[in-house]
């Protein structure tokens, strides 16, 4: 590639992120931070530092993602150890299965749970079946502690993140190193803390990053669960006053910085650079059989994992098929009608297209943005290419909420980007920020592909009179199809199911996307919770695919996509 070109695309790329990243988290600043009259200011801060209604909100929000994350973290560390060392029945099903709770996002799960633990569940139902609960008696689970069932929700539908980092990080452990420490006495647990938990350290790092921010500035969940006590809830009800309010500016602004901010402090505590090691033919390492009794119990640990993380999806699948289930263990009667009506209301038609519509063309932006950056962040030797992946990785660590905020408020009436005001019509913002939110896992899929793939082929190439843009069509692009199909499907799923820019950007019924639609069916009454959950778990299916896909494409190295 010249370095013309490759400076091209720099330039491209920059001004790109420049209007529709940078841009829009200046206007939240420039709203919050500044007055009417132009001038610095911080009294909006100081009226929320003292305000005990938002600063709860926020203690809340972080207390959540701490619960979520250590939560995430101690289901996810034992199941990849076990998966990395040992042999055990049923290995590659439950791999493969550990990754459902992923194909649902975790507002939609909350549905489920809800239903199966509500004050007239399905586990009431059980109790007063056991007779272990008086028969008059009922006990709302998870509205007696909101918070809890809030964080609940939310590690059982993240951790996947987390495992597949840790899978891959001790996939790259050299056994040698961990054989050493043994043969000097240190074993067991010791072993464990002392050698292999700091070589893992910038994989779990890297997971734990992306649930820490999911699960702190998550807005579907807190609605479902009606915990309006969290930032995000907050700002989503302060939308109303964005013309002239400022306080959700500066709300936004606050969990912005306490974002970045977090991500920083973690970032120089656990997420340094990992320790050089030789390579692995040092010794032959790999999965160790154990006794008949102690594989069993691996794939027992595995089954009941994965049992309790799809009990939302079970939940919403028995929603689905069911007329009604009241106080009952199960639904006394079943139907199709409500995927029939879920694929024939008038609301969600028109958001499948749009879901459909939006993604697909974000996608297409996405490869095409992520394969020239990748290129010249590995490939180009220009100055500033390490800023360009910076840049590119950033909105892993920018919470959803904050970038669409960051678009509303941007795009308000005598602003530059008023052209694309959702309230007329939120298309092309839409796409734009599905865009810019999903972009850093087709880079790192892409870079990925390109670090594996050496560059002599292309030169071979251009020594036989391949021009260099059309030894990259031919030559390199067909060699990391792989990466880019597993990061384009991730991208393109993940967008379908998109959750904040969804609930906030899209203000018109003609332009809801499907989660934007499930959350509206959802608040309907009578057979709205029934075919909320139709239309979920069509997305379940749909998201399910896509994930077995991506990790029969990718393997281990699917972690490798959820990196900051």
């Amino acid at each position: 590639m010249s370095q013309t070109f490759a400076r091209l695309i720099f330039g491209l790329t920059a001004a790109f992120f420049a209007a529709f990243f940078i841009w829009p988290v200046l206007q939240i600043l420039r709203g919050g931070f500044i007055d009417a009259d132009g001038h610095v200011t911080f009294a909006y801060l100081a009226a929320l530092v003292r305000d005990p209604i938002y600063l709860g909100g926020l203690r809340n929000s972080l207390l959540i993602a701490c619960a979520t994350t250590s939560l995430a973290l101690l289901i996810a560390l034992p199941l990849a150890f076990v998966s990395d060392r040992f042999l055990y029945p049923g290995k590659g099903l439950l791999g493969s299965l550990i990754l459902i709770p992923m194909v649902l996002p975790p507002f939609v799960g909350a549905i489920g749970l809800k239903q199966i633990f509500g004050q007239y569940g399905a586990f009431n139902a059980l109790l007063h079946h056991l007779h272990l609960l008086a028969p008059n008696a009922t006990i709302d689970w998870f509205a007696t502690n909101q918070f809890w069932g809030v964080a609940i929700v939310e590690a059982l539908s993240l951790y996947p993140i987390i495992y597949l980092n840790a899978v891959a990080a001790l996939a790259n452990i050299d056994p040698a190193m961990e054989e050493a420490a043994q043969n000097l006495g240190c074993t067991g647990f010791r072993r464990f803390w002392k050698i292999t938990l700091p070589l893992i350290r910038p994989g779990l790092f890297a997971g734990g990053t992306i649930v820490f921010i999911w699960s702190f500035t998550e807005l579907g969940t807190p609605l479902i669960f009606d915990y309006a006590q969290v930032t995000s809830v907050q700002i989503f009800y302060g939308l109303k006053d964005i013309g002239g309010n400022p306080f959700p500016y500066a709300l936004v602004a606050v969990m912005l910085v306490s974002s970045v901010a977090l991500y920083a402090i973690g970032k120089g505590l656990f997420g340094r650079a990992g320790h050089a090691m030789m390579a692995k033919a040092t010794s032959s390492g790999g999965a160790r059989a154990l006794s008949r009794t102690q594989a069993w119990i691996c794939t027992a640990l595995f089954v009941a994992v994965t049992f309790v993380a799809v009990l939302p999806h079970l939940g919403v699948i028995f929603v689905a098929f069911s007329k009604d289930w009241y106080a009952t263990v199960l639904p006394q009667n079943y139907t199709l009608d409500n995927f029939r009506i879920a694929l024939g209301h008038d609301l969600t038609v028109p958001a499948i297209a749009n879901s459909l519509k939006f993604a697909g063309i974000s996608t297409i932006v996405d490869l095409i943005l992520g394969v020239a950056i990748a290129y010249v962040v590995v490939r180009s030797k220009i100055a500033g290419r390490h800023v360009l992946d910076f840049l590119a990785m950033l909105p892993l660590a920018v919470p959803g909420i904050v970038l669409a905020f960051g678009y509303l408020a941007m795009s308000q009436e005598g602003k530059f980007f008023a052209l694309l005001n959702p309230v007329r019509d939120p298309t092309i913002l839409l796409i734009i920020a599905y865009s810019v939110r999903r972009l850093p896992y087709v880079v790192r899929s892409a870079a990925a592909g390109f670090e594996q793939t050496s560059e002599t082929l292309e030169e071979a190439a251009q020594n036989l009179g391949c021009p260099p843009l059309k030894s990259v069509f031919k030559i390199t692009l067909p060699l990391i199809a792989a990466n880019l199909i597993a990061g384009g499907l991730l991208a393109f799923s993940f967008a379908m199911l998109e959750v904040s820019d969804s609930l906030i950007l899209a203000q018109k019924q003609a332009f809801y996307p499907i989660t934007k639609a499930i959350m509206e069916l959802f608040q309907l009454l009578g057979d709205g919770k029934f075919i909320a959950s139709a239309l979920g778990v069509w997305a379940m299916v749909f998201l399910g695919v896509t994930i077995i896909g991506m990790s029969l494409l990718l393997g281990k190295k699917l972690g490798t996509i959820f990196r900051v």
